[in-house]
Order: structure tokens, then sequence, then C-alpha cells
């Protein structure tokens, strides 16, 4: 169940309330703490009312947040709890609990190249010791599909600082064209993972490029260089996008058939936002997407195989069909 903020800062000065056995607690002085708990957090006045804190008891003492506080009245008027040891902080972690936990860790993990997150890397460990201590260990329920052998992932925090504190870059970076590597005056603006693989985006000269971090050798910061911020929104710029080659085509519709077998996988995982169902056949279901035709959506479309046809516009109908009569030549030697 939701609990808003509001309600949590509650929950915790009437439990630090109650562990405090030398004062005695009634419903006012009850109001009175979380008034001044909220003012502390919010900075201003939220008025509490003798309702909303006899709910948060009766809240407190049900299993509905997993609290069951032993919380009782005596002489009619005062509050405690009736463990004295009892605190919310301190409730017993449940099977679910452990298994929920238990994903949380190893998907936080996957992160672990961010400097972000190297804060939470002792807390992370702490909280798989603690985990691992109370349950059975058992596989991973949750998997992450990512390759720890990928080349350029040592760079992804180098450049994720650069971008936060707006630093220029030289990048030592060659493409799989190039023969020698080349030293690019780079002022980085997003990183982008796309099929398994990350990607910086920023601004070369006048020109807004995509390198592979992959093919990065060396990354040095330039502070001799101001660092151009553009009006960069990397939601934008890939609106109309599969993947991560941006060209300066126009989008345009891409209108296309599946079989009757894979539609529904591409019904279900849409090859783009913008993706829409045409018509359904017989045999089939027609799609229409709203994108630039580019290299990722040509490897989308090949990967189908013979299980896709694109219909318009033609010259993306023309490409695809040269490049699988180019692979069917392959199979017949």
């Amino acid at each position: 169940m939701s609990v808003n903020k509001n309600a949590l800062i509650r929950y915790k000065t009437i439990d630090k309330c109650l562990q405090n056995r030398y004062r005695k607690w009634t419903l006012e002085s009850l109001i009175s703490s979380c008034s001044d708990a909220l003012y502390e957090y919010e900075g201003r006045e939220i008025n509490v009312s003798k309702r909303t804190i006899q709910l948060d008891i009766q809240m407190m003492r049900s299993d509905k947040l997993g609290y069951n506080a032993p919380i009782v009245v005596y002489d009619k008027k005062f509050y405690k709890y009736e463990d004295e040891s009892f605190s919310i902080t301190n409730i017993p972690l449940n099977e679910n609990d452990m298994n929920v936990l238990s994903e949380t860790v190893e998907m936080l993990k996957q992160f672990k190249d961010f400097s972000l997150f190297s804060e939470l890397g002792g807390i992370i460990q702490r909280l798989e010791d603690k985990v691992y201590s109370e349950k059975t260990q058992q596989s991973s329920i949750i998997h992450l599909d990512k390759n720890e052998k990928l080349k350029g992932l040592e760079f992804l925090d180098v450049i994720y600082q650069a971008i936060l504190k707006k630093i220029a870059i030289k990048l030592t970076y060659q493409s799989f064209k190039a023969e020698t590597p080349s030293v690019i005056g780079f002022h980085p603006y997003i990183l982008k993972e796309f099929n398994n693989r990350w990607f910086l985006v920023g601004r070369k000269s006048e020109q807004i490029v995509t390198f592979a971090l992959d093919r990065i050798i060396n990354i040095d910061y330039d502070t001799s260089i101001e660092y151009k911020l553009d009006n960069f929104d990397g939601d934008k710029y890939y609106k109309d996008v599969i993947g991560v080659t941006v060209t300066n085509i126009r989008a345009e519709r891409i209108q296309f058939w599946v079989d009757k077998n894979n539609a529904p996988y591409v019904e279900t995982k849409p090859f783009h936002r913008s993706q829409r169902i045409i018509e359904k056949t017989e045999d089939g279901v027609i799609f229409n997407i709203f994108v630039k035709i580019n290299f990722e959506l040509e490897r989308m479309i090949l990967g189908f195989g013979d299980s896709i046809k694109v219909i318009k516009p033609k010259k993306l109908r023309e490409r695809i069909h040269s490049k699988l009569q180019k692979a069917n030549k392959l199979y017949e030697k």
C-alpha cells in the first residue's frame, strides 16, 4: 500500500516518542511532537488533527505496513509500547522481504561502474550479507543481461563525472574503419545504453556526434577548453530514432507486415513508441512506425528473416531486398 512522506514522518515521530519511557505520552503530546517534526522537515505549519494521530496509531498497530506495533493505553489516556524494546526500525524481515531485497541487491550491482553508486557499495555489501545470512542462498530470479567483458566500461564513470561537472574532454578514439587512433576535443552531454552497449553523445566542433565506448582508447579532462553548454535534450534527440544512429534525414512512415506467428512478439515489444497496427489479415499484421531510417532499424528488420516484409517506403523495401539477396548467395555457394 502507498504511504506518503508526511505519514512516514509521523510514524517515525510517534515511534521515537514511545521509545522514551521517561515521559508520559498523551494524544495531545503526540500531536504536538508530530506537528513539530513536520515543521522541521517541511519548513511550514501542517495541521495535524486528533483523528490523524488516532489513525496513525491504528495503522502502526496493524499488519498493513508490517509494524504490528504493541501500542497500549494505560491510565485511560497515556500511550506506550507494551514491549519496551520495540521500535518500528527493528522489525525483522520476512521471507518475502528477503527475496525482494536479494533481487534489489543484484540489480544495484549492475551499476557498480558508476561512482554515483560507490557510496552505496558498502551498504549493498552489508545488505547482501544480511540477506544471505537470514535465508537459504538461492540463484537469482531476475537476470539482467550484461556483458562484463565489454570494452570501455572502465570509462563510464570518467564520462559521467565530466558530464556532471560540465568539463570538456579529449578522446583518443579509433573507429572500426580507422587505421590509427585520433585525438578528439569533445563536450559530453549524455551516456546512452542500447542493446547492451554504451555510447557517448555530445558536441564535436559544431556537430552532435555519437561515440561507442568500446572504441575509446583513452580519456583526459580538458579544463583549458570552456565547456559548451547547449540545451541538449536527449529525449527529443532520440524521439524518432531506433538505437543510437541519428542521421540528418527526416523521419518517415515505415509500413511492414509480420506473419501471424511472429506478430504477437512485435505487438508486445514494439519496434518504436510510434508503432501502430494498420490492419490485421488472415496471415499476419501490418504495422506502422514513424522513424528515421538507420542501421539499427535495418538490423532489426533483418533479424526477423522471412517472417517480415517491408511494404513502404520503396527505398527501404529495396535495400532490405538487396541485403537478403546477398545473404541468400552466401548459402548458395
